[in-house]
């Protein structure tokens, strides 16, 4: 099947082959650096300014969070990231806060991590330019701690209103954090998966799968991610997606 392959191909795990009664491996290329094209769809024409909800509009609600001080984080910050993207997409991934190089560029998923999503999302056939990626917090915990909760408090509203201005058909949780700030509970994340969740008062569907930065940590998960991407995949096919 071509698209297991360029899954395997994209996460960088191996391939196995029967060739003349033995068993070979094949290792697939590393990941596909950013900003590369993605296969098999085409990309979609950015909204500049989605459809309002109450009173948000993507630009006042992006003016909002830049200023934002209402939690101490502002204090140590470069900039707040907001999120990158189609803001008519149909795919939402969120992730846990920013980096050290997302708050030095103001974007999510940057460096080796963000070049291993783009290599994900390429193997479900989307490019990075197709999807919208936001993060549970928009201001950089220092020495990249986990959020508390009295952050994740006031910055999850901010989220809250991106969904409803995007209206996303699915959600990708993406890593432990984010995982159980979504959906608000402790529960490790090798439960969270395999499952489907929904997220808000509109139940939008919601996947879990591991963070960019744990795969590159841990290889050998890299199979489990894949299986992650197929389930989302598949339960945003069959919602009439």
């Amino acid at each position: 099947m071509r698209d297991r392959a360029a899954y395997l191909k994209a996460l960088g795990v191996e391939q196995w082959h029967a060739r003349s009664g033995n068993i070979a491996t094949v290792q697939a290329g590393d990941p596909h650096p950013a900003g590369q094209v993605g296969v098999g769809v085409e990309a979609e024409t950015a909204s500049p300014v989605a459809s309002v909800a109450g009173a948000d509009t993507w630009e006042s609600l992006a003016a909002e969070v830049a200023v934002c001080t209402k939690c101490p984080l502002h204090l140590g910050r470069t900039r707040t990231v907001f999120g990158v993207g189609d803001r008519s997409a149909h795919w939402l991934i969120v992730g846990e806060a920013p980096g050290a190089e997302e708050d030095r560029q103001g974007e999510p998923f940057v460096g080796r991590a963000g070049a291993l999503l783009n290599s994900m999302l390429r193997g479900i056939g989307l490019s990075r330019e197709q999807v919208f990626i936001a993060n549970v917090l928009k201001s950089r915990p220092p020495n990249n701690r986990d959020p508390l909760p009295a952050e994740v408090a006031q910055c999850l509203p901010y989220l809250e209103r991106q969904i409803a201005l995007l209206k996303p058909r699915i959600m990708l949780a993406v890593g432990r954090i984010a995982a159980q700030n979504l959906l608000a509970t402790d529960t490790p994340i090798g439960k969270l998966r395999g499952q489907l969740h929904s997220f808000g008062v509109s139940k939008t569907p919601l996947v879990v799968t591991y963070h960019p930065a744990y795969l590159l940590r841990s290889p050998t998960e890299k199979r489990k991610a894949w299986e992650d991407l197929k389930f989302a995949r598949r339960v945003y096919r069959e919602r009439g997606a």
